[in-house]
Parts: structure tokens; C-alpha cells; sequence
């Protein structure tokens, strides 16, 4: 007589209910694995039968036959050694029936019966839950992180004795305490930073918009030390962020045994020699590290040094926020709704228009260099920003500047505002807009907008700057308290549409752009996207 437990296959992030069925026949003893399985799932039954061997029960001396459903998905990992090893038991009669029955096994066997921890406990919780079983058994080690789950009862067991004790009524397992969130105690802060306002207004509106943000400036002028403060000024990420960044580090096993859930908001910075893989996802459909920094910050220093096909690869993800991989192995979607932070150095040497040190590229290699950083990848970055050497007098005597806290708190009351704006939609900020969405939240007065039509107009911009430069307008007035974005909200989001040194296009001088208004447009109706009155 056959029986079937329940494990879990993690594809992308998410998993997926694999039933296991075991039937014993009278052949001659093997074992036979079918069901699209890898070799890591064909070699568990050799470390099963000495597991089982191991509890002093004996190992059918008969046919074994193993099937893994869906048998279209292919199993890979060593999560279904515990599955095979108490669906063989059960069907060789040495556990109740019914015992099987509503629960999800998930766990690695030693030989001696061990349980080791397996990636994805978190993913495979879920899974269970929204699959309606009663109960999840996982190796001790891993248990915690699932028990974050709520409507779910999870168990751990450090060996498959204690499992076998727990289904035959004896012993029963311990529910692990569902860990506290780990402590996001910053050993950084944004007082540390001498100098360049210009540069920490940008960083106070990306993380209040979750804008993308390329600052451009010679070695030494603080571009890396101000990207790692952007994670401080973020505001905390709220439960259901917490468990979508501690299901993607689960699955790519970056989170060590007995990790509760995540609190600060991931910083990946990669080293510029990247592969395209590593950036977006292997070829075993394990997430990279645009994944990695979903809810977070990407940090990308010397940014033209990338190779360039990684950085075109970038341009999906930061418009639709998610990543698809199609590989051999199959289809997944990887969430990646992450903030790009990058740097680069405004020539190969570093040192073009440093006020005290010469520059020795010419203006071809000036050309080439940031030439590696193509017109479609500088359009999706909303903010640019040059940055100037810091002076002595700043770096010796100024005082500190504002701590992460006291910006975290305007950053916070913009995001407040945001997303009651946003109430009813899955829009988590003004990065989300669309262009039609920008223009209905934007409710710019007309004034605004036609500013906005003769800077477009004499630079030349696309469509899609034209509606991140609206969003960047909508996070200074959200910053700003305002209702609509004002003439001067707009007037201060074109100052950080800078060029590269090397473009023809200059940023303009704040004195070329219209100054702002002292009081509100008489008009309080909004205007149509070309600036003029409907």
C-alpha cells in the first residue's frame, strides 16, 4: 500500500507543495527516485537508509519506489530526505496511519539521523499555511525563522528519532519560540558627514521618494561614506516588508541558524566585477543581488567600471521593480524594488575639475569613460549630483551636521503622507508612479508646469524624465508639507538633473532658473501635463 506525506520545492522565492508517495512492491530491493528529481534528491536514498538503519529499524528488503508531484517541477537541495525517510517508515508499517496526515516535513539526514538546517524555511512556511496543513516539522536549527509564520504550527527536531517519537504519539516536539526581530542597532550616521549639503538634501529626498540617486565626484569627496549612511535615514520597514527581505536571504542562504526576522533594510554593494548572474540571478534560479536589496539600497561605487552589459541589465528592474529569470531550469519572479545608489568618478584619474589637483585625461578618454553608462540607464536614475572636493576648514573645524535620526524624521512624515496618498493601491512611494499616476498625484499648478515644458524643451528630455522630475517635484513638497507641487518644488528637482562632465548639456546655474514664488499660484486648479489650464 502506497502512502503520501507533504514537502516543499522553493522555486524563486516561493515554494511550492511537492507530495512525496512511497510504495513498497515485492521486486528485487532498490530504490527508485522518479519525478524530474536532481542528483542531490536521487543520492538522498542512500543517506536515508542509513539514517532509518541508524534508529535500529529495518530497511525494506523490497522494492522502493519514491515518486516527488508535480512531476512536470524539477526537485533539487536536500530538503526531502526527512519526507522520504517518514513516508518509507509508514509504508513499511513501523508508523501509524493518519500520521502523516495534514503535516509538512522539510530536513536534511546525516547518516547517524542528524537534522541539518535546509534554505528557505521561511518560504516553505508559507507555503504550508496557504496549503492548509496543520503542522511543519524542520530541523531544530531552521525552526525559529518559520515560527515567524503566524496561523501555523511549527515543530523542530534535531534528529529523525525525535520526529519518528513525536508521529508514534510519544514525545512530542517542542514549538520553537518565534525569534524577535534582530536589533538594527546603526554603527553609522549621517553627522559624521562634513560638508556637501547639496549631496545630503539629495539623500534626505531619494529615501524620502525612493528615488534612485548617482552622485559624481573626485576620489575622496565623501560619495561612498554618504551612500553607506542612506540605510539610517530609511525609514523601519514594516512586518510584511520584513518577511519579503527575510524569505529572499532565507532562500539564498544568507541567514544564519536561529536568525529572527530582519529589521534594517538590506545594503548590498557588489564589487564591480559582477557578472550578470550574480547581479540578477544564477542560472539555479537562486536570487542575486538586485534581489537581495528588495526594500533596501543597491549600492553601486564606480559605477562605469561595471561591465556594461550588468548595468543594461539594470534598466528592467528599476522600471517594473522585479526580476524574471528564464532558464533552463525553468521561469521565476524575483521581487526587486530596491533604491540604486551609485558613484563614479568624473574621469579615469578622478581628478577632472579638482580645484587643486591637475587632470591628466584627455578628452577622449574623459568620453569613453562615462560613455560605459548608456543615455537609457542615466534616464532612470532620478537624481544626479555633483560633488566637490571637501575644503580644510570643513574637514577640521565645522561642526557636525544633522544626525540620521532628525532626517529620519522628515523622511518618515513624507512616507506617511505618501502612503496616505496611496491608500487602496499597492504603491509603497512616489517611485512607484506611473507617468499617468505622477501627473494625477503631482497636481501641479501651472506655473509649475510650464516651467517644466521649457526645461524639457531646451534640454531635450524624454518622456520618462519628464515624469521622474514630476516625482522628484511631489517627494520635495511631500517633505515640504504642500499639497501641490509648487513652482519651487519643481525649480529646486531640476537642479539635481545635472549632466556628466563630459555631456555638451550643462546643468543649469540655480541663478538661469526662475526664482520661486513667494506665495501660491491664484489659480488652485490643476493644469493639464503641458502646463496650460484645462
Amino acid at each position: 500500500m502506497s502512502v503520501m506525506t507533504t514537502s516543499g520545492a522553493v522555486c524563486g522565492v516561493e515554494g511550492i507543495p511537492v507530495r512525496v508517495e512511497v510504495d513498497i512492491l515485492r521486486r528485487l530491493p532498490a530504490v527508485q527516485i522518479v519525478g524530474l528529481a536532481a542528483s542531490s534528491v536521487r543520492e538522498s536514498a542512500e543517506r536515508v537508509r542509513s539514517a532509518v538503519v541508524a534508529q535500529g529499524l529495518d530497511w525494506p528488503r523490497k522494492r522502493v519506489v519514491i515518486n516527488l508531484a508535480p512531476a512536470d517541477l524539477r526537485k533539487e537541495g536536500t530538503a526531502f530526505d526527512l519526507p522520504i525517510a517518514v513516508g518509507v517508515l509508514a509504508a513499511a508499517g513501523d508508523l501509524p496511519s493518519g500520521a502523516l496526515d495534514g503535516r509538512v516535513f522539510a530536513g536534511e539526514l546525516s547518516l547517524s539521523g542528524a537534522l541539518r538546517p535546509v534554505r528557505g524555511a521561511l518560504a516553505l512556511a508559507l507555503m504550508a499555511r496557504e496549503d492548509g496543513c496543520r503542522q511543519l516539522i524542520l530541523p531544530q536549527a531552521c525552526a525559529s525563522e518559520a515560527a515567524i509564520v503566524r496561523g501555523l504550527d511549527v515543530r523542530g527536531a534535531a534528529s529523525l528519532g525525535e520526529v519518528l517519537a513525536h508521529l508514534g504519539g510519544g514525545a512530542q516536539l517542542p514549538a520553537p519560540p518565534a525569534t524577535l526581530p534582530e536589533s538594527a542597532v546603526a554603527d553609522r550616521d549621517l553627522r559624521e558627514v562634513r560638508g556637501q549639503l547639496f549631496a545630503r538634501r539629495a539623500m534626505e529626498i531619494a529615501a524620502a521618494g525612493g528615488h534612485n540617486l548617482l552622485m559624481v565626484g573626485p576620489p575622496g569627496c565623501g560619495k561612498t561614506m554618504l551612500a553607506a549612511r542612506v540605510p539610517t535615514i530609511l525609514p523601519r520597514m514594516s512586518f510584511e516588508e520584513a518577511i519579503e527581505v527575510t524569505r529572499i536571504h532565507s532562500v539564498a542562504g544568507l541567514r544564519p541558524a536561529g536568525a529572527g526576522l530582519m529589521r534594517a533594510r538590506p545594503f548590498r554593494a557588489p564589487h564591480h566585477s559582477i557578472t550578470t548572474a550574480g547581479m540578477l540571478g544564477s542560472a539555479r534560479l537562486h536570487p542575486g543581488e538586485a534581489s537581495l536589496a528588495h526594500h533596501g539600497v543597491l549600492f553601486l561605487d564606480e559605477l562605469p567600471e561595471f561591465q556594461r552589459s550588468v548595468l543594461e541589465l539594470l534598466r528592467g528592474p528599476l522600471e517594473d521593480r522585479k526580476v524574471t529569470l528564464a532558464r533552463a531550469m525553468g521561469t521565476a519572479q524575483f521581487p526587486a524594488a530596491f533604491s540604486l545608489v551609485a558613484a563614479a568618478n568624473p574621469c579615469p584619474c578622478g581628478y577632472l575639475g579638482h580645484p587643486r589637483r591637475s587632470c591628466g585625461c584627455s578628452e577622449g578618454q574623459v568620453h569613453r569613460y562615462l560613455g560605459r553608462l548608456s543615455g537609457p540607464l542615466l534616464d532612470r536614475i532620478d537624481l544626479h549630483v555633483e560633488l566637490a572636493p571637501v575644503s580644510a576648514d570643513e574637514l577640521v573645524d565645522a561642526a557636525p551636521g544633522e544626525s540620521s535620526a532628525a532626517v529620519r524624521e522628515r523622511v518618515v512624515s513624507a512616507r506617511s503622507r505618501q502612503t496616505a496618498r496611496f491608500e487602496g493601491s499597492l504603491l509603497r512611494c512616489n517611485a512607484d508612479l506611473s507617468g499617468e499616476q505622477v501627473r494625477e498625484q503631482a497636481r501641479a499648478r501651472p506655473q509649475a508646469m510650464g516651467l517644466l515644458r521649457d526645461f524639457i524643451d531646451a534640454h531635450a528630455l524624454s518622456g520618462r524624465a519628464h515624469a521622474r522630475l514630476l516625482k522628484v517635484a511631489r517627494t520635495i513638497a511631500d517633505l515640504e508639507g504642500a499639497e501641490r507641487v509648487e513652482r519651487h518644488h519643481l525649480a529646486e528637482a531640476l537642479q539635481y538633473r545635472a549632466s556628466l562632465p563630459s555631456d555638451q548639456h550643462q546643468r543649469p546655474a540655480p541663478s538661469a532658473l526662475p526664482p520661486p514664488l513667494d506665495k501660491p499660484d491664484d489659480d488652485d486648479s490643476a493644469c493639464s501635463p503641458t502646463g496650460r489650464r484645462p
